[in-house]
């Protein structure tokens, strides 16, 4: 792995903050024209990396979209979190190598890595293995019905161990718990616990996540980096921005 990969740098993070706070930026929510904006509020605001990708692309110009994003995100890590196939550019730094672990429908366990592998491969674009876990959160979720997989019951962390810990064997270098956009239940800190205190990869945990005070429990039971994109699609809440990184942040 070379010294100063995106990975690399998300370990620094964790290891400097104790945990890191990333903002998801859905291309279809946030218009390219507000990306500059938007983009420099997060940074001064304290977000350490940014997540680029949605469920749904509708957004023509993939690759255009990243290189701005790029553009403004200057040294935070720029990372596409793909919806699907079509969300590959080498203008990031780095993609999620996603594998919906906690379903049992091939095509997005290994079948759509297969199709995108060889392009991410010709591209250069350093992938960062990650073990998709979907969380019951009260409702169902558009990944959960485009992926037509059932989540982990929220009541059922050893679930989410084992699932964690297959993740971990099978050499990923992340697992993302995932409640959803929008989530009426965020991922249950019991559930982040268990797999902080048996894990020795990145955690990610995101989806519902409307307040510092939430944030920082997430960060407290475990996560490594907390992810949040539906609350901050409203612009009056980007004013919170620096908050949720203060809540987050609890080396710092």
């Amino acid at each position: 792995m070379p010294e100063h990969s995106t990975y690399q740098k998300l370990l620094e993070i964790t290891g400097k903050r104790g945990s890191g706070f990333v903002m998801l930026i859905d291309p279809d929510k946030l218009p390219y024209r507000q990306i500059g904006k938007q983009i420099e509020t997060a940074a001064d605001a304290g977000v350490d990396a940014f997540f680029i990708g949605g469920s749904y692309l509708i957004e023509e110009n993939f690759n255009r979209y990243i290189s701005e994003v790029k553009r403004f995100a200057g040294d935070i890590p720029a990372i596409i979190f793909p919806g699907s196939t079509r969300q590959i550019s080498a203008h990031a730094d780095a993609i999620l190598f996603l594998s919906l672990i906690s379903g049992r429908n091939p095509e997005h366990l290994i079948g759509s890595q297969v199709t995108a592998a060889p392009l991410i491969w010709k591209l250069n674009l350093e992938a960062i293995s990650c073990g998709y876990m979907l969380v019951e959160s009260g409702q169902l979720t558009s990944v959960q019905y485009s992926s037509n997989s059932l989540p982990i019951p929220r009541e059922k962390p050893s679930i989410a161990l084992a699932h964690g810990l297959a993740a971990q064997f099978l050499g990923m270098k992340s697992i993302y718990l995932e409640a959803g956009s929008g989530a009426v239940q965020t991922v249950p800190e019991a559930m982040i616990r268990l797999l902080r205190e048996h894990l020795d990869i990145l955690i990610f945990v995101g989806g519902g996540i409307r307040t510092p005070e939430e944030a920082a429990r997430k960060a407290l039971a475990g996560a490594h980096f907390v992810v949040v994109g539906n609350f901050f699609e409203e612009g009056e809440n980007l004013s919170r921005l620096k908050e949720f990184a203060e809540a987050i942040h609890h080396k710092a």
